[in-house]
């Protein structure tokens, strides 16, 4: 079920452990991470959106208005734009759905997961349907990106706070998408996860 299927991008955390280390005038969003080829260098919302499969043309990237350069470069891969105040989990992802939420799923993408391969996020979202949950497992741990079909829609624009959609796993058929690819489960929060080891 992967016609219809939209691509909410998450980048409205502020980062702060990321901040505590590197300096508050940091923005772990715009700096260079290496590609996993270890020779290609982008920051990292760019890094995420590059590996965005292009069948998926639906892309809606949620931040804070304070963000002017992750905004143009969102845009200019295709991305609409939903501002939010909040920085928390599921108020963004909330906006997010609400923004395209004639499709038939979406799925859900964390910006500061520069490392997953895009076979990996193609595999998760032909797993994709109207009951289900379809999440990536690599060596027995949840990873993300996350795509949730249509019936989980109303779920998904009901969360608020810094509450993810993990509370909706627990009314969902999950489909678990085994991949081998450690990316999966890499986050940067903190410059030392820049480099992918």
């Amino acid at each position: 079920m992967n016609d219809s299927i939209g691509v909410i991008v998450l980048a409205a955390g502020q980062g702060s452990r990321f901040r505590q280390v590197a300096g508050d005038d940091k923005d772990k969003l715009l700096v260079d991470c290496t590609a996993r080829d270890g020779i290609t260098v982008h920051s990292m919302i760019e890094q995420v959106l590059l590996n965005l499969p292009a069948a998926l043309d639906k892309r809606v990237l949620v931040t804070t208005a304070n963000r002017p350069q992750v905004i143009r470069m969102a845009q200019a891969y295709g991305c609409e734009i939903v501002r939010i105040e909040s920085t928390g989990l599921g108020d963004s992802i909330a906006a997010g759905v609400a923004a395209c939420s004639q499709l038939g799923g979406w799925l859900i993408v964390l910006g500061d997961m520069p490392f997953i391969l895009p076979p990996s996020i193609e595999q998760v979202v032909a797993n994709i349907a109207e009951d289900a949950v379809s999440v990536p497992v690599h060596k027995g741990q949840y990873g993300h990106p996350v795509g949730f079909g249509r019936s989980f829609g109303s779920g998904l624009m009901a969360l608020t706070g810094d509450h993810g959609a993990r509370s909706l796993f627990t009314q969902a058929r999950v489909v678990e998408v085994a991949v081998e690819d450690p990316g999966v489960l890499w986050d940067v929060d903190v410059p030392a996860a820049l480099v992918f080891q």
